[in-house]
């Protein structure tokens, strides 16, 4: 794919579900050569890694990859910051931040999606007290509809509105990291905690590690694993945890799956990003054939939503491979889907076949309507999402790219913008 572009014939996402729309595919090799297409284009989006479920990235102009810009992974350890350039994938950020003697404070189940991404849509990890990737960003690059390239910091105007952009406000070329020290962590594998045990300890099952993720099928009287992935000088878990048992080897989240594509369990100690990650970077992600929806919901509404969703276990089962619930901090970040909330993320894994999943997915939305879900930007979902800061997001979109240069079939109908 050369940089002034090629059709596009047969791109699709990671999942396949998606076969992009544009006329024509760039891979610039440079930040100038970057500016040179967006400038030149009247439509324009930016596509990472693929690994959304939905259009998000799709346009019917020019996809720009930006994994063929000069690789950045430039650590500050004066002002505790990494700038890395927006195609890099988090397992090879973490790599060099871990041999450097740093960290990230959080990472996402899967280790393959690139940085600039990740944090556009809200991606997140798991813990009461993580927030999403997105909170880590303090400055950002980006190239806007003219080609002009701007940089903004943490503490501007309007930068709360930038950082989660779902690429409506330009092509960001790099962004700037918080980094703590490196650290290091177990993981520990449960099973078979009870639905009972679950809904009276709620609280404490979440608060039970640094970072928390129950998995089910939501059939059955229980949760089927629980990863609790600790610090290492936290004591240990015991050897029976609010009536659930250790699982006496390691596991993969979807039923029958072999866990050699599993970061290491049974309590091994090992560095932040051989834990924190449910997927190790060089093997296959997930299972691979899968469709994926998730929605927050506010922390406060956790245990009612939960019990809505597993009154349609006879509906679900059919159609998923797994769900995972997981709980995410608060944030002010305006299109965040834990903006200013505390929340519980129940998310689904289903089966690679989209015209049995989507009635089941809309029975699923009607399900948590009433708990004001937010979806998931790079998943699949017809939730109308509430944002206060909407309204502020669309004047900043209008001030940004008053042309429409980045603006899509799915921003028009999920953000409100004006086609041009």
């Amino acid at each position: 794919m050369a940089d002034h572009g090629s059709v596009t014939s047969g791109l699709t996402n990671w999942a396949g579900n998606v076969a992009y729309g544009a006329a024509r595919v760039h891979r610039p090799s440079t930040v100038d050569a970057l500016r040179s297409v967006v400038a030149g284009a009247r439509r324009v989006r930016a596509l990472g890694t693929g690994h959304s479920f939905n259009r998000v990235a799709d346009t019917t102009g020019d996809l720009v990859s930006t994994a063929g810009l000069p690789t950045i992974m430039d650590l500050d350890t004066g002002r505790g910051v990494v700038t890395v350039s927006a195609g890099v994938r988090y397992g090879e950020l973490a790599t060099h931040l871990h041999t450097a003697g740093y960290a990230l404070r959080n990472l996402a189940s899967l280790p393959h999606i690139s940085v600039a991404g990740s944090c556009a849509t809200a991606t997140h990890g798991s813990g009461d007290g993580n927030a999403n990737l997105a909170t880590a960003v303090s400055a950002l690059d980006l190239v806007t509809a003219d080609g002009s390239l701007v940089s903004v910091a943490r503490g501007a105007d309007d930068f709360d509105g930038m950082v989660v952009g779902l690429g409506a406000l330009g092509v960001v070329t790099a962004v700037t990291l918080d980094v703590v020290p490196t650290f290091d962590l177990r993981q520990h594998v449960y099973e078979n905690l009870p639905w009972e045990r679950l809904s009276e300890h709620l609280d404490e099952v979440t608060a039970g590690a640094y970072s928390v993720s129950l998995f089910t099928g939501w059939t059955g009287d229980a949760i089927d694993q629980v990863w609790l992935k600790q610090h290492c000088d936290a004591p240990r878990p015991p050897p029976r945890w609010l009536g659930a048992t250790p699982a006496d080897g390691p596991r993969h989240p979807v039923p029958g799956l072999s866990a050699v594509h599993c970061t290491e369990q049974l309590g091994v100690p090992g560095p932040w990003h051989e834990r924190l990650p449910h997927f190790r970077l060089g093997n296959t992600a997930s299972s691979g054939d899968e469709l994926q929806s998730e929605f927050f919901v506010p922390r406060r509404c956790a245990l009612d939503a939960l019990l809505a969703v597993r009154g349609l276990a006879a509906v679900i089962a059919p159609v998923l491979q797994v769900s995972e619930i997981r709980t995410i901090a608060a944030d002010d970040l305006w299109l965040s889907p834990c903006h200013r909330r505390d929340s519980v993320a129940i998310h689904f894994t289903w089966i690679g076949d989209a015209l049995a999943v989507a009635p089941v997915l809309a029975a699923v939305e009607a399900a948590l309507a009433p708990f004001d879900p937010r979806p998931h930007w790079a998943k699949l979902f017809d939730t109308a999402p509430t944002y206060e800061r909407l309204p502020d997001f669309r004047r900043l979109a209008a001030r940004l790219d008053p042309t429409g240069t980045f603006r899509n079939a799915f921003t028009d109908h999920h953000l409100g913008t004006v086609r041009q």
